[in-house]
């Protein structure tokens, strides 16, 4: 091999590292630990825009090695109960609270680019026992993925930041 086929060759190579390792899957050791959310942002099937939990929501979502994950997002500054009492809210505290929350726990795998979700409990009780599937990408401490149709009806992206 003389000395510029090598050098073509040592190029092509370095392309295709480029090229095709990006494109390798994720794992779900690459999740593990705990994200802040940055944003969440829902689109309707008439294309109008909400950000159901405020322009900055409140919470973590944590993936531990055990494939377990616990997610708490909240709309920040939700007004308190006048009660003062979780289970003496009135009709429109509840349904503000409800509105403007949401858990998830239960476990999680990884396939390529496809978070998989098996929701175990939730304060929406309709999640429960559902397996949800999100397209992610993970560039460095940024999380952000798809999912196709949200628990309102639309569809949304969320942004999340790895907590260090």
């Amino acid at each position: 091999m003389n000395r510029q086929t090598a050098i073509a060759t040592l190029a092509a190579s370095a392309l295709a590292i480029g090229i095709f390792g990006s494109a390798v899957a994720q794992t779900a050791d690459s999740l593990v630990g705990t994200w802040e959310w940055v944003s969440v942002e829902n689109t309707t099937s008439d294309g109008m825009t909400t950000h159901p939990f405020g322009p900055k929501p409140g919470g973590y979502l944590t993936f531990d090695r055990d494939g377990r994950f616990f997610w708490l997002i909240a709309r920040p500054g939700r007004a308190k109960f006048a009660s003062g009492r979780r289970n003496q809210g009135s009709a429109d505290e509840n349904k503000a609270a409800v509105q403007g929350s949401l858990a998830y726990v239960g476990t999680y795998a990884v396939s390529r680019d496809i978070l998989i979700l098996k929701i175990e409990a939730s304060t929406y009780p309709n999640e429960e026992g559902a397996e949800q599937k999100r397209t992610f990408t993970l560039s460095g401490d940024e999380l952000s993925w798809r999912n196709p149709l949200v628990s309102t009806g639309a569809s949304g992206v969320a942004k999340l930041r790895r907590v260090r």
